[in-house]
């Protein structure tokens, strides 16, 4: 039987030899939102992977826009020059279609390297002033976000605009726009973070339309020919915070824009969040927005096992599987699914002979 993870994929033009995704992992690398030699061998060892797609990690559309001071940009020529050095050794080597995590911290940028221990920086110690739908803290004792006013809002879908546009100019394939994981954009789709009394908050219309204005602006923008997909929080994983019902009118008004792909992921948003974490516990929420919307997904969290990914994909539970620790793990996790599943993946000639003696042939 053929191996349904294995098959291809096409988003618009693009077409993915597989159903496998490398999600996008923050480094923590970069300086001063600039790509590094570390990004060169990071991304290089992963686009040898014989994945389906490689999604670089998620990158601010400005610099205040980053999580850490180690996250990357895409907001300056600066930014850009250093992000196409290193696409140009990736390229050189791989063929695999490459995609760029599009987003914006909010009141969750201007945070310490998450192994010093990830809280939010005092001026003192390299932060800087961050902002917000409302002027609601993370947590309690951190620092409080300035409410976006009418000129902010502009500005920051904008820098969106701004950086889809070097995204095409640096050649890449598909973007993905960050409105998950407790970050702008999802802090204005969440009551929980969005206070506003004015046309962004209050209810589900009004707390969609930033999320839409900037997907709208940014398709204006990014060639028709490529696709444009966005991660969500499919729920807060807290009582009275955004929830799949909600997740799925958004999703439904995403595609009527245009939206290619939905990656839905879940909370991040609250520090009292309850998330039952399971292998695959992500996974009916791929399954739910797809179903009811018919807009494809990628299903994340917890999928670790060759035979775990096929079953989401044969039972049509999701278009697509995105790793990212289980990559870190096993940078070469499509050779062995490939083994386990009887398929067979793109890889780098002179790597042909590392397969063992009687195993299957997975190298095409």
């Amino acid at each position: 039987m053929t191996s349904q993870l294995f098959t291809p994929f096409s988003l618009r033009s693009v077409t993915l030899s597989n159903r496998i995704v490398i999600s996008p992992m923050c480094q923590y690398s970069a300086v001063d939102g600039n790509a590094t030699d570390w990004h060169t061998i990071h991304l290089g060892h992963l686009a040898m992977s014989g994945a389906g797609m490689l999604i670089v990690e998620a990158t601010g559309v400005e610099l205040a826009g980053r999580i850490s001071a180690g996250c990357l940009a895409l907001g300056s020529d600066e930014n850009e020059a250093a992000l196409a050095q290193v696409l140009s050794h990736v390229r050189h080597h791989s063929s695999m279609p490459l995609a760029i995590q599009l987003g914006h911290a909010g009141r969750k940028a201007s945070s310490q390297l998450p192994w010093l221990g990830g809280r939010s920086l005092s001026p003192e110690a390299g932060g800087w002033p961050t902002v917000a739908p409302s002027a609601v803290p993370y947590q309690e004792g951190g620092h409080v976000p300035q409410a976006l006013d009418d000129a902010g809002i502009t500005r920051i879908t904008a820098a969106f605009v701004d950086a889809t546009r070097r995204a095409a100019r640096l050649g890449f394939d598909a973007v993905e726009l960050h409105m998950a994981h407790g970050y702008l954009l999802h802090q204005f789709l969440s009551p929980i973070a969005n206070h506003r009394t004015d046309a962004y908050g209050g209810s589900l219309e009004n707390r969609l339309r930033l999320p839409l204005e900037v997907f709208a602006a940014v398709r204006a923008v990014w060639p028709a020919e490529k696709p444009l997909g966005v991660r969500i929080s499919a729920t807060d994983w807290v009582p009275g915070g955004w929830d799949i019902e909600q997740s799925v009118v958004f999703a439904q008004a995403l595609k009527n824009l245009g939206c290619d792909w939905v990656d839905a992921s879940s909370g991040g948003l609250s520090p009292q969040q309850q998330i039952p974490v399971a292998p695959g516990f992500q996974v009916p929420f791929a399954e739910r927005i797809r179903r009811e919307t018919s807009v494809p997904t990628m299903a994340v969290g917890m999928i670790t096992e060759p035979a775990q990914a096929e079953e989401i994909i044969a039972r049509g539970e999701a278009d697509m599987v995105a790793l990212a620790r289980g990559f870190l793990w096993n940078p070469r996790w499509p050779w062995h699914a490939a083994a386990v599943l009887g398929a067979q993946v793109d890889a780098p000639k002179p790597y042909h002979r590392s397969l063992p003696a009687g195993a299957h042939r997975v190298f095409g």
